[in-house]
């Protein structure tokens, strides 16, 4: 059984990741979240992300379709299971628990 988690993790840290951040126009806390989320992904995903930033004022149905509520929300789609994260992405610690790139412990 062991055998298989570690397999599982193994895949997971060669996984492409999409992730789409939602944010409302230029505030100081959607601004921040796109810095802090490139920053994670320059550090942690490098060469293996795709990250799409969309403005709910400028794509409103997109962020309807994905019942956003909260901004910034950061959606992870791929890989499963499907996450999302709302802040502005300040606590590493959550982001990347969000991200499956970390437990709880670490």
């Amino acid at each position: 059984m062991a055998g298989g988690m570690e397999r599982l993790g193994s895949r997971s840290r060669q996984a492409k990741y999409v992730l789409r951040l939602y944010v409302s126009g230029s505030t100081l806390k959607s601004e921040r979240a796109v810095e802090n989320i490139k920053r994670v992904c320059e550090e942690h995903l490098k060469g293996r992300y795709d990250l799409e930033v969309i403005d709910i004022y400028r794509q409103a149905n997109l962020a309807r379709d994905e019942q956003i509520v909260a901004v910034p929300t950061l959606i992870k789609r791929l890989p499963p299971p499907l996450q999302r994260l709302v802040g502005d992405m300040s606590n590493l610690r959550s982001v990347l628990f969000g991200l499956d790139l970390r437990t709880r412990e670490q």
